[in-house]
């Protein structure tokens, strides 16, 4: 005999009412998945570099072009609200401080993946995809490479491409931005 589990999905007007609440607090890791709050992996000093370095790569060749979000809530629809690990944004006068940014809003969104690759692959890659996310990179620290997709369906993207160290890779929506594999990786 098998037993399904009922789960209570929520909304984002239900999940910020929780945050307004204080059923969690302002400082704790927890991103809107289809509903479901999932609490997000600790960040390690390896993630955190990597972080920091995109970070900077991206304000030194674009700054002025786009609005570079860290960590910031992208609103996909009214059941998923993740949080990337870098957004590259539309540049908004209001820096989206009257509402977060939507998909049509996005250039780019990356993932930085070591201990969460299997989640990041099956589940939030796919999510960008249903929701229309031109491009999406997953920074691959176990294989040390960078995916690359684009094309979004809504079962899944069309074009998938690994990227090696010694290879270039340029932003669909900014083609004349070129960086280095190993930019994005480090040594």
């Amino acid at each position: 005999m098998s037993v399904e589990l009922l789960r209570r999905l929520f909304t984002v007007e239900q999940y910020y009412k929780m945050l307004e609440a204080g059923v969690f607090n302002e400082n704790e890791r927890v991103e809107l998945i289809r509903g479901e709050i999932i609490k997000m992996s600790p960040m390690g000093y390896h993630h955190a570099g990597r972080l920091n370095r995109l970070n900077e790569l991206f304000f030194l060749r674009l700054a002025q072009t786009v609005t570079i979000g860290i960590q910031v809530p992208v609103r996909l629809n009214n059941t998923s609200e993740p949080q990337p690990d870098v957004s590259l944004l539309q540049r908004r006068p209001d820096f989206y401080e009257t509402q977060l940014p939507q998909p049509e809003n996005v250039f780019l969104l990356i993932e930085v993946s070591d201990t969460t690759i299997k989640y990041d692959t099956e589940v939030k890659v796919p999510l960008y995809a249903e929701n229309n996310i031109v491009e999406v990179w997953l920074v691959n620290l176990t294989e040390e490479c960078l995916e690359v997709y684009r094309q979004p369906t809504a079962n899944g993207y069309e074009i998938v491409q690994t990227f090696q160290k010694g290879e270039t890779v340029t932003i669909q929506a900014l083609p004349k931005v070129t960086f280095t594999v190993d930019e994005i990786l480090g040594n």
